[in-house]
């Protein structure tokens, strides 16, 4: 049975996949390995990196111990969405422009790596055991908080502006934040990372780091957007662990980051 709900409870074996399942769950990254060596974004060595880490994520589990499973997954996971391993080059989608007068051009491009692990990640999660909704009420709540509270932090602190706007690109953008960013980070943070530390730590210690970690993550743009980014991962793990489900998690941040999007300075304010 298919799995979209939170990790509170945990048991031993919660990333174990059960037998004769690995052989098709390799189907999804398989895909994204061969797409992207055949658009020429995805060279050799990419290649045998994406294949071991698809192994070891959906295959290895039952032969190694939890804690080297989880530990290996998370450096590999973080190592490709950082784009820190070679063997993988971009798609650009179009040249770099400005999105606001205030910032810094962007461009959209397609990351195979960090597509790589929200695949990977994706048929990993799509067979943990399905939790029941825990209370959904207050989850709706709680992405309501978040949805207002991360756009006021951030223009508090001066990462963005208001700066309202319709951008040409938005259906392709949208696409590949949710499909790609959101999904992988998700995925990572609240899927693998928040489930293995709230089954130890208890609730509100689990989401609370995880949230520092999401966070910290985002410190080279700026130690103000990691502030940001750190209230945004606890509006998102709160959601999940309020309504024990992965997808709650997933919409809410795509929900932020399209606010963002259209009515804040895009990527962020120059200083």
């Amino acid at each position: 049975m298919r799995r979209d709900g939170a990790a509170s409870a945990a048991p031993a074996d919660h990333y174990r996949l059960r037998p004769g399942q690995p052989t098709w769950a390799l189907l999804a990254p398989a895909l994204v390995l061969l797409a992207g060596l055949l658009a020429g974004g995805i060279q050799l060595p990419g290649v045998l990196q994406g294949a071991l880490f698809a192994a070891w994520v959906l295959c290895a589990r039952p032969r190694l111990p939890e804690g080297l499973w989880l530990g290996g997954t998370l450096l590999a996971s973080l190592a490709l969405a950082a784009h820190a391993l070679p063997g993988f080059s971009p798609l650009p989608l179009g040249a770099p422009r400005p999105i606001s007068p205030d910032a810094a051009p962007y461009a959209l491009r397609l990351s195979w790596d960090k597509l790589l692990v929200g695949a990977t990640l994706l048929a990993w999660w799509w067979q943990q055991p399905r939790r029941p909704r825990v209370q959904p009420g207050r989850a709706w709540l709680c992405g309501l908080a978040t949805l207002l509270a991360v756009p006021a932090l951030a223009l508090a602190l001066g990462v963005v502006a208001w700066q309202p706007k319709w951008p040409a690109e938005l259906a392709v953008w949208l696409a590949l934040n949710l499909g790609v960013t959101v999904l992988a980070e998700e995925l990572l943070f609240r899927g693998l990372l928040q489930g293995a530390l709230v089954a130890r730590l208890g609730a509100a210690r689990g989401i609370g780091l995880t949230a520092a970690l999401f966070g910290l993550a985002h410190a080279p743009f700026s130690p103000a957007f990691a502030l940001v980014a750190g209230l945004a991962g606890l509006g998102y793990g709160g959601v999940l662990q309020l309504s024990g489900r992965l997808s709650a998690a997933v919409l809410l941040h795509a929900a932020v980051n399209l606010l963002h999007f259209l009515l804040l300075s895009y990527p962020l304010r120059l200083n």
